[in-house]
């Protein structure tokens, strides 16, 4: 009988043992699905820095995110996995067609320049180098652009000699206009801190008398410096794919290969356990059935063995299971912190780029693009609370004689401090961008009728009073402002043509006054 509670007292340790392991299974696998579910709503944040590349690549993204979203669709995720990687590196492949386009478009090119006899022997040479060396493949932009510059320069040679040969180009007003126009552009365009030097220099040249050649250096020039910036946007995009292909292609065997030891340790342990309640069962039974003690105890104590053995082995599959899932958190982390950290810098320049693209580069006020979207927001607040709203249109007097008489760098320092003149003037819900040339446009709302005159006046008055001074000779710039309030049923863009129509007047009647369209 003694015997007999023993055993019944180590089958109910054994039960309690057994409840524990489960436990802590439970509490193994809810940690592991945890992790694995950050894991899976990172990728899908992941793919949202992927987006704009490739339109197939971002609804299939769109697809993944979705499945991605709960961890019971993980098995309808790893066919997507693999088909976006399959983009991936499709899109790598149409970047590679397009660079070796590129170089079937400079073979072609570079067989024109090879036509012109007229081209001293040591270029010819050059081309003949260059030529052979175009038979290699271009596997980055970086290996594209010193080919085109270098392209550049043939032509620039063959330029030069015809140029010596020849009479010498006069200037003719249709050249001063480009000039004027090249000008233009350039400070429409935000170009790298390393570039600005020298495109200050061509500013000045053009500022000044030009000729044939300085003009077409200068557009030679321009031309370079903006390819050399596509150039590093398209190398920044491709750089981020690769990552980003590389990464997915690691998160997917991980995610697999985890996937595929929890199914394998999920049959391994309900074996087990089949097994453990088997001889569980035995146990009871042999207790109920068996009345020889020394029988029992023989069978008990096989059975307790049997037991301790699949208790052993689970234990051990427990542990070599948390081992690998472990190992495979650990690549994860590493791969993701790795790409984290490259998607981290992608977006800020990025983020850098867009603020760019919302920011007149000469005057640092925001730009058109800028002031149609905040356009739509004032409307979209007027139509809510119906508070008055006024469009302003502020344009600078006799801007074409400054740049005319002191040069266009003298033009736009006018334009710089004019522009930091306007934006003190105006309250922080105010606002005012440079719609154009020497056009600004400014939005004020809740201002009563009575009182828009007044203000816009005030700024008037503090433009005239900035003490100008060109070549030691004092001058007053002056603007004129035409204003209208938005009405009820009217759209932004008729209020704006109203308040043109109203500046119009202005420039009309004297200049350097407010006209308010009533």
């Amino acid at each position: 009988m003694k015997d007999s509670n023993e055993a019944i007292t180590q089958i109910t340790l054994l039960k309690q043992k057994l409840h524990s392991a489960k436990v802590a299974l439970d509490e193994l696998n809810e940690d592991r699905n945890t992790k694995l579910q950050t894991l899976l709503q990172f990728i899908g944040h992941l793919s949202l820095a992927c987006k704009g590349q490739n339109l197939e690549l971002d609804n299939k993204l769109a697809k993944l995110r979705h499945q991605l979203s709960t961890f019971d669709k993980l098995d309808d995720a790893l066919p997507e996995l693999v088909e976006v990687e399959r983009l991936l590196k499709g899109q790598y492949h149409h970047v590679m067609a397009q660079l070796e386009d590129s170089r079937a478009g400079l073979s072609r090119v570079i067989r024109q320049i090879q036509r012109v006899d007229s081209a001293p022997d040591k270029l010819k040479r050059e081309v003949s180098y260059y030529k052979q060396d175009l038979s290699k493949p271009l596997h980055t932009v970086w290996e594209y652009i010193p080919k085109v510059e270098q392209l550049i320069s043939f032509y620039e040679a063959i330029l030069a000699q015809q140029f010596q040969s020849s009479e010498k180009l006069s200037v003719m007003p249709k050249h001063r206009q480009l000039g004027h126009e090249l000008a233009q552009i350039i400070s429409e365009i935000e170009f790298r801190k390393d570039q600005r030097d020298q495109v200050l220099v061509i500013k000045e040249m053009l500022s000044g008398e030009i000729d044939v050649d300085g003009l077409l250096d200068a557009y030679q020039t321009i031309l370079s410096l903006l390819l050399d910036n596509i150039a590093r946007e398209k190398s920044a995009s491709q750089e981020f794919l690769y990552a980003l292909n590389d990464a997915l292609s690691a998160v997917r065997e991980v995610v697999s290969d985890s996937y595929n030891h929890a199914q394998r340790s999920h049959q391994l342990k309900h074996q087990l356990n089949r097994e453990i309640n088997t001889r569980v069962d035995n146990v009871g039974e042999a207790i109920i059935d068996i009345e020889d003690i020394v029988t029992l105890k023989s069978q008990i104590t096989e059975q307790l063995s049997s037991l301790r053995s699949a208790l052993a082995r689970k234990e051990a599959l427990e542990q070599r299971e948390q081992a690998l899932l472990r190992k495979s958190m650990e690549t994860m982390r590493k791969e993701l912190n790795e790409l984290s950290e490259e998607a981290s810098n992608y977006k800020e320049r990025l983020f850098e780029q867009q603020k760019l693209n919302l920011l007149d580069s000469l005057t640092q006020l925001p730009n058109r693009a800028a002031l149609e979207e905040r356009m739509e927001q004032e409307y979209r607040n007027y139509q809510r609370h119906k508070h008055p709203l006024w469009v302003a249109v502020a344009d600078i007097d006799h801007f074409k004689s400054i740049n005319d008489n002191f040069g266009h760098s003298t033009g736009d320092k006018t334009l710089q401090v004019i522009s930091m003149a306007l934006k003190n003037s105006l309250r922080d819900t105010e606002f005012v961008a440079r719609y154009g040339g020497e056009e600004f446009v400014m939005l004020i709302p809740e201002v009563s009728a009575t009182d828009i005159e007044q203000l816009l006046n005030r700024v008037r008055e503090k433009v005239k009073n900035i003490p100008f001074k060109f070549k030691n000779q004092r001058i007053t710039v002056t603007v004129s402002i035409g204003a209208a309030r938005i009405m009820d049923n009217e759209l932004m863009h008729e209020t704006f043509e109203r308040a043109d129509a109203a500046l119009y007047k202005a420039k009309h009647e004297s200049r350097d006054r407010v006209v308010i369209d009533s």
